[in-house]
């Protein structure tokens, strides 16, 4: 099997480490791996695979023309500085920020929903979507196949490490200092994430919904290239690792529950447990550290063409890296035989 050079840019924040992770766990056919980061992060040392460890080379000077894969999580800002120069030096970019998402002629993709669109890769560029959008059109796919949505209606409750590993700090510190009676200190949200809930993500729009809703919005039509309604509350909750999802939707025909559980199970990379009992449901805690999305508390509504779900995942490995790296796993398949 033919082995490839890879780039990790972002390599030391939350999703770059768990990129560098899962290449190692998946046996990724990798030739030279490098891990690049900000120049005030040149010459650390961070862990790959089982006791190796790799020196951080700075974005600023790293040559691309040597790398045919580059996983990109650097931000925004920065991907869209870096990402025309490595394409152009002849790299094929996986980037998981929001700057080339809804551009045209830039692939949207989760691998299970459409794979197809991986053929389109005339600008060199695939974009990976937002953690809330994965794991919601992966739960949303199978009904879509059968039953064709017509309208979702989703709340989201989103952990802190969504927001980076300052904003999991915050968190920490903050529960402390609550037991220790002192005064609570926030640096990555307007307001206290501890013991409370932020229904704010990203930035406002005019019309009053946020960035993050906009995006979840935006990037489900994309992926599925259909026009449905959709109407997004996303919410910052005091957890760590892993997101959680209340989704309502309408379905244009009726929904046969029986075929729907069998169509989920048969599904990569879904999971359904739906025991109708105390604790017969998965949590976002329980999500840290799997692969799979989650689906429980499955009902119908009474015309049977509406149905209720939840939906966690972690949003680091599905809902980021692990995305990532079945993304550059595709395009070896189509593109680099």
């Amino acid at each position: 099997m033919k082995k490839y050079n890879v780039a990790v840019v972002g390599a030391t924040g939350n999703v770059g480490r768990e990129i560098l992770n899962i290449l190692d766990d998946r046996n990724f056919p990798i030739n030279k791996i490098y891990a690049v980061a900000s120049s005030r992060s040149e010459g650390l040392k961070i862990p790959y695979g089982n006791g190796k460890e790799l020196e951080v080379q700075s974005l600023d000077k790293f040559k691309f023309k040597e790398t045919e894969l580059v996983l990109s999580s650097p931000g925004s800002k920065i991907s869209a500085k870096f990402v025309p120069k490595a394409t152009r030096d002849g790299a094929i970019v996986i980037d998981n920020t929001s700057h080339f998402r809804m551009k045209k002629g830039i692939p949207l993709i989760v691998p299970e929903v459409n794979p197809k669109d991986i053929l389109d890769l005339k600008k060199k560029i695939v974009s990976n979507p937002n953690c809330s959008t994965i794991q919601m059109v992966m739960a949303l796919k199978p009904i879509h196949d059968l039953f064709k949505i017509k309208k979702i209606i989703v709340a989201t409750y989103q952990s802190t490490s969504g927001a980076g590993k300052s904003a999991m700090d915050e968190l920490f510190h903050q529960t402390l200092d609550v037991y220790k009676n002192k005064p609570l200190v926030a640096k990555n949200f307007t307001k206290k994430i501890a013991f409370n809930l932020i229904p704010h993500i990203d930035e406002f729009l005019d019309d009053g919904s946020t960035k993050e809703e906009k995006k979840m919005i935006e990037e489900t039509q994309k992926i599925f290239n259909d026009k449905f309604e959709i109407f997004s509350t996303c919410v910052r909750v005091p957890v760590f690792v892993g997101h959680g999802e209340a989704i309502y939707l309408e379905t244009e025909k009726t929904i046969d529950l029986k075929k729907l559980i069998s169509n989920i199970k048969k599904f990569p990379g879904l999971s359904l447990v739906d025991k109708k009992i105390d604790g017969g449901y998965v949590t976002p805690d329980e999500s840290a550290g799997e692969d799979d999305v989650f689906i429980s508390r499955l009902r119908l509504g009474a015309n049977k063409k509406t149905i209720g779900l939840w939906v966690v995942a972690d949003n680091l490995r599905k809902g980021a890296a692990l995305n990532t790296v079945q993304i550059a796993e595709l395009i070896i398949k189509n593109k680099m035989k």
